[in-house]
């Protein structure tokens, strides 16, 4: 079982930011828009997806004995526009730098969407998820070491 427990900080006036606490003891500012002193609950889940699914890929690729030397995932989210704003469509780009076979990269991201991202499998239930990847030349200091 998972937990966590969210606890309201701004008791004055008309704000909604909590501090959350995850089961093992990690805090962050959770607010929404007119607060802005946190991030917003649904781009927590977008972070989420970005963190379930990078964690995957890099896993996967040392796995395969890939050199990667960098790694950033860029993630972006189309919503319904009325109430619930749940997310119909997301785009997860994976910008990697190393040594690295693209088929490998390919493998890795169809495996963590559909066997190991638990997040993206919640997600898919509502979004098309589209992955992409780019494999960047390495910087000039990082070829040379």
């Amino acid at each position: 079982m998972i937990e966590g427990k969210l606890q309201l900080i701004s008791v004055e006036g008309t704000g909604r930011q909590f501090v959350a606490q995850s089961g093992t003891g990690h805090a962050l500012v959770i607010d929404d828009a007119d607060g802005h002193t946190g991030a917003k609950p649904i781009e927590l889940a977008l972070l989420a997806l970005g963190g379930c699914t990078a964690f995957d890929v890099i896993s996967i690729l040392r796995k395969k004995r890939q050199r990667v030397t960098g790694y950033e995932i860029v993630v972006r989210a189309e919503q319904q526009p009325e109430p619930p704003t749940y997310f119909t469509r997301v785009e997860i780009v994976h910008r990697l730098r190393g040594q690295i076979d693209p088929n490998a990269v390919k493998r890795a991201i169809e495996l963590s969407e559909t066997k190991y991202c638990s997040v993206g499998a919640m997600i898919s239930k509502t979004a098309k998820i589209v992955s992409t990847f780019e494999i960047l030349p390495e910087a000039a200091s990082q070829a040379a070491a």
